[in-house]
């Protein structure tokens, strides 16, 4: 399978030269980084493949943004996952902490940046594996537009999100500006992220990102 799913053992989780190389520039977040509309909203070419992206396929109307409120769990019933999210904030090199080795199954979400349902673009990273079995995301690049993730939030409303766009983004290519930018002004959206590719052993990490984007679509509690 391609993107995030490796066989189990080929690396340990996502090591730090993978976040870096992924996340390092997150703190453009603190800026709302509102010049960046458009992102990746076309089908990518090169480095950046579109694995999840078909013509033809009816997606539902945004829902308006919501009010902005903390999440602590993220499902993703077409991957079977329902996981626990944690705040992460930024390490001394810029980079966004990921959730702890010892926490392969829990999700992370950038706490300085937007929350998830408000207007913006709100950021979730995973592990794709351990040394001896999948992580949380390693089935992530398997997701296709139409799709559904739902965030539970502290408000107790749940935010129900579709996937738009599956991308597949070479690590030495990767462009934070483009992943993490909104693709509407005005919406809210989400991403999923992991790593991907193959793992380079010399390096320690794997040669892709996974990102998977998805937009808010509807609201229950």
């Amino acid at each position: 399978m391609s993107g995030g799913a490796r066989p189990p053992g080929s690396g340990r989780l996502l090591t730090g030269v993978a976040w870096v190389a992924l996340l390092t520039g997150l703190g453009l977040w603190g800026t709302e980084i509102a010049e960046l509309r458009g992102g990746m909203s076309g089908p990518a070419t090169g480095d950046a493949a579109a694995v999840g992206r078909y013509p033809g396929i009816e997606l539902p109307p945004a829902h308006e943004p919501l009010g902005a409120a903390r999440p602590h769990r993220v499902d993703v019933p077409s991957l079977e996952v329902r996981a626990p999210v944690t705040a992460r904030g930024l390490d001394a090199g810029g980079a966004i902490d990921p959730p702890p080795y010892a926490q392969p199954d829990t999700v992370g979400w950038y706490g300085g940046g937007t929350r998830p349902g408000a207007p913006g673009a709100a950021l979730f990273v995973g592990h794709v594996d351990t040394e001896t079995k999948p992580a949380v995301f390693y089935d992530l690049s398997a997701m296709r537009p139409g799709e559904r993730v739902d965030v539970s939030r502290d408000d107790g409303t749940v935010a129900e999100f579709t996937v738009d766009d599956v991308q597949v983004v070479t690590r030495d290519r990767f462009d934070a500006k483009k992943a993490y930018g909104p693709h509407e002004e005005g919406r809210a959206e989400l991403r999923l992220i992991t790593c991907g590719g193959t793992f380079d052993k010399a390096a320690r990490a794997y040669t892709a990102n996974v990102i998977v984007s998805a937009y808010l679509t509807g609201v229950r509690r």
